[in-house]
C-alpha cells in the first residue's frame, strides 16, 4: 500500500508524542524518518519507531532529554544528547557547524551521550541547502562489523555521509554504510521474506550466512568490500576512522567497551560544514561540480537504457516518485505499526483497513 507522505509523518508525530517526547524531538525524528521514506531508504524511516520502541523497553531512551552545548570554541563545539533519540542533537550540531562554517569556513562539531539518529545523509544534506559541504559520521550502539581475520563483531556499521550543493544539478548525497549492508537491510529482508545475498553477513565460524533471522541473531557483518581478498580490510579501516571521529573525538562510548550494566547507549556523532567560499571565487565550487556531474552522467553507459548515475540520483529518483504516488509499506509493516500504535495508545493514521 501507497502511503502519503503527510500521513506518515502523522503517525510518527502520534507515536512519539504519545511516548512522551517533546516536540523538539517529535519534529526532528519526523524530518529525519520521512526523509528517509521519500528516497526509498526504507531501513531508516518509519519501520525504525519499532526499533525505538526496543530501546525505550530496556531503559536506553529519555524521552525529556536536557540536549546542550557543552563545549564551544571559534569553529568547533560538542553536543550532549541527554541520552534521547539522536535526531535533535544531530540537528543541533549541523546547524551550529553551518552557522561556524559561515562565520569561519569550516565548523566541526562533536555529539556525545546520544542514540540512533537515522540516515546521516539527511544531516549532511541539511547543511548543504545552505550552501555547504556536509559531512557527517556516527558510531552504532551494537558492534556488527568482524574484522579482518576476526570472528567477533567489534565495530558498528559506521555510516558517514557527504553533501555538497550545485548549481543547476540536486545537490550531490553520498550516504553509506562501512558494512557490505547496512543491518536495517537484514531486517527488510526478514520482513519480505527474502534470503540475504551471500557476502553480507557471517556465521560464528566466519561463514556465509544468507539466512536473515539467523544473520540478525548473531550480527556478524563483512565490512564495507567484503573479504579481505576483496578490500575488506580497507573497509574496516574506513569504518574505524568513522569510529574515532564519531566516539574517541567526541568523549562517546566505544560499543565494546561500554560497561555491561549501563542501559544508556551513548552514540556518537560528527558533523563538520564546509564553506566553498573560502576555498574559490563564489560559485565557481558549484559550477565545477556541476561540470563534474555532467561529466560522470554523460559517459558511456555499460548497458544500453540504462544511465549512468552518481551518488544520489536513485534517491533523488525516488523521492520525486514518492512525493507523487505515496511511500510502500508491506502489509507485515503496516500491521506491526498499528499493533504498535495500539500498545502505546496513539491513533493509526496509515491504513485503518489492515486488520
Amino acid at each position: 500500500m501507497d502511503i502519503p507522505a503527510i500521513h506518515l509523518r502523522s503517525q510518527i508525530d502520534s507515536v512519539l508524542t504519545a511516548w512522551g517526547f517533546g516536540a523538539a524531538d517529535v519534529a526532528a525524528t519526523a524530518d529525519a524518518l520521512v526523509w528517509a521514506d521519500l528516497r526509498a531508504i526504507d531501513s531508516h524511516g518509519i519501520a525504525l519507531l519499532l526499533l525505538y520502541e526496543q530501546f525505550l523497553n530496556q531503559g536506553s531512551l529519555i524521552v525529556r532529554p536536557e540536549v546542550a552545548v557543552i563545549r564551544d570554541r571559534a569553529a568547533t563545539a560538542v553536543v550532549d544528547g541527554g541520552s534521547g533519540l539522536g535526531h535533535r542533537p544531530a540537528c543541533l550540531a549541523a546547524d551550529l557547524a553551518a552557522e561556524k562554517a559561515q562565520a569561519f569556513g569550516l565548523g566541526a562539531v562533536a555529539v556525545r551521550n546520544s542514540n540512533h539518529f537515522g540516515a546521516a545523509g539527511f544531516y549532511a544534506a541539511r547543511m548543504a541547502e545552505k550552501g555547504l559541504l556536509g559531512i557527517v559520521t556516527s558510531s552504532v550502539h551494537l558492534p556488527a562489523i568482524v574484522p579482518t581475520f576476526g570472528t567477533v563483531p567489534m565495530l558498528g556499521t559506521n555510516p558517514i555521509a557527504l553533501a555538497a550543493p550545485t548549481a543547476r544539478n540536486r545537490p550531490f548525497v553520498l550516504d553509506m554504510a562501512t558494512s557490505t549492508a547496512a543491518i536495517g537491510k537484514l531486517r527488510l529482508a526478514k520482513r519480505a521474506g527474502r534470503q540475504l545475498p551471500a557476502g553480507w553477513a557471517l556465521d560464528t565460524q566466519g561463514r556465509p550466512e544468507t539466512d536473515p533471522d539467523a544473520a540478525l541473531a548473531v550480527k556478524r557483518l563483512t565490512p564495507l568490500g567484503g573479504s579481505r581478498e576483496l578490500g575488506g580490510h580497507k573497509g574496516y579501516g574506513l569504518a574505524t576512522l568513522v569510529e574515532i571521529l564519531s566516539t574517541t573525538l567526541s568523549g562517546a562510548a566505544f560499543a565494546p567497551l561500554r560497561p555491561k550494566d549501563n542501559a544508556r547507549l551513548d552514540v556518537g556523532h560528527f558533523l563538520m560544514a564546509i564553506d566553498p567560499d573560502a576555498f574559490r571565487e563564489t560559485g565557481d565550487f558549484e559550477d565545477d561540480l556541476d561540470d563534474l556531474i555532467d561529466a560522470m552522467r554523460a559517459s558511456p553507459p555499460a548497458e544500453a537504457g540504462q544511465p549512468v548515475m552518481v551518488a544520489g540520483d536513485p534517491e533523488h529518483a525516488a523521492h520525486d516518485e514518492r512525493s507523487t504516488h505515496g511511500i510502500p509499506l508491506n502489509d507485515s509493516l503496516l500491521n506491526d505499526l498499528k499493533a504498535l500504535a495500539e500498545r502505546c495508545g496513539a491513533p493509526f493514521h496509515l491504513a485503518e483497513e489492515v486488520p
